[in-house]
C-alpha cells in the first residue's frame, strides 16, 4: 500500500517557494507539488494556513509546515546529500539568513516595488547585504564554504530578484565574486528543475509529483 505524498502548495516565482523547492529536490524527497494562483488561493491551501502565503507543506499525518526554512530543514533531515547542514555553521548560516529575511527582504520589495525610494534603497541593500556577501566570497566559492550550503540557497532567490530588478546596473556593479556566484547557481540543473512551469492546480485535480 502506497503512503500518500506530502503536499506542497507552491507558485514558481515566489523566492521563499523557490528555496523550499530546492531543499526537496536537494534531498530527492517526493511531495505531490500543487502550483497555486496567489490571486485565487485554493481553499486548501487556506484551510491548512489561513495566512495564505506560500510555501505550505501538509505532511501526511496533518502537521503543517508553513515557513520555508522550516521546509528545507525538514527536506535535508529526511536526506542531505550534498552537505547542505552542517553543525558547527548554524550559528552563522542562521544569522546570514536573518538578515536577509528581516532586512534585506524590505530593501528589496522597497527597490521592485517603489521608485520614489529605489536609489536609496538600492544603495542600501548594497551595503548591508551584497557587498559583505561579495566580501565572503573572495574568501570561498560560495558563502560559508567552496561548497554549497544552506545559507547560499536560502539567499539565492532574493539575490536574483534583486539583480533582476535592473540587471544592467547589477551586470556593471563592483560585484563579480557575487555576480560569478549568482550566475553559476542559476545555471545549475538544480536550480533549472525547480523553476519548471507546472499549471495551477484546482480541487480534483491530480498533483504531479515533485522532488525525486
Amino acid at each position: 500500500m502506497l503512503l500518500p505524498l506530502p503536499i506542497l502548495y507552491s507558485f514558481r516565482r515566489c523566492p521563499y517557494a523557490i528555496r523550499a523547492r530546492l531543499a526537496i529536490r536537494a534531498a530527492g524527497v517526493p511531495v505531490a507539488l500543487r502550483e497555486v494562483v496567489l490571486r485565487s488561493k485554493p481553499a486548501e491551501l487556506l484551510a491548512a494556513s489561513p495566512k495564505g502565503t506560500v510555501p505550505v507543506l501538509v505532511l501526511p499525518d496533518g502537521t503543517v509546515l508553513d515557513q520555508s526554512l522550516d521546509i528545507m530543514r525538514w527536506a535535508l533531515a529526511q536526506h542531505d546529500p550534498q552537505g547542505w547542514l552542517r553543525a558547527d555553521e548554524s550559528a552563522e548560516m542562521q544569522s546570514l539568513i536573518d538578515l536577509n529575511d528581516q532586512q534585506f527582504k524590505p530593501l528589496l520589495d522597497a527597490y521592485k516595488y517603489a521608485p520614489e525610494r529605489a536609489a536609496a534603497s538600492s544603495d542600501e541593500a548594497v551595503a548591508l547585504m551584497l557587498a559583505p556577501l561579495e566580501q565572503r566570497l573572495l574568501r570561498h566559492s560560495h558563502l560559508l564554504r567552496d561548497t554549497a550550503s544552506l545559507a547560499d540557497m536560502a539567499l539565492l532567490p532574493f539575490v536574483r530578484q534583486f539583480a533582476a530588478v535592473d540587471a544592467a546596473w547589477f551586470a556593471a556593479a563592483p560585484l563579480p565574486k557575487l555576480q560569478a556566484w549568482l550566475q553559476r547557481l542559476t545555471g545549475a540543473g538544480l536550480f533549472e528543475s525547480v523553476m519548471a512551469r507546472y499549471a495551477p492546480w484546482q480541487a480534483g485535480d491530480d498533483a504531479p509529483v515533485f522532488g525525486r
